[in-house]
């Protein structure tokens, strides 16, 4: 396994596991850790796609990475 397939399987890991969290009810939607989660988790799959580039796929990572970052500003604010 190459090293982006690695980080693309790894943040598939990240974002399945806080979305079965959230799921469990173990973690809230607005958490920290959830949103972190997401954000890290999208940005190693975008890595990934550098090297074996999927346009739908980068649009719906560059959208989930951007729908966290928001959900992390906007709990700083509060």
């Amino acid at each position: 396994m190459r090293l982006h397939d690695l980080a693309g399987t790894a943040g598939v890991i990240l974002v399945v596991g806080a979305y079965l969290l959230l799921q469990l009810e173990r973690v809230a939607s607005n958490a920290h850790s959830y949103l972190i989660a997401n954000a890290l988790g999208a940005s190693l799959i975008l890595l990934s796609l550098f090297a074996e580039f999927n346009l739908s796929a980068f649009l719906m990572e560059f959208f989930w990475l951007a729908i966290s970052l928001l959900g992390l500003l906007r709990r700083a604010r509060v």
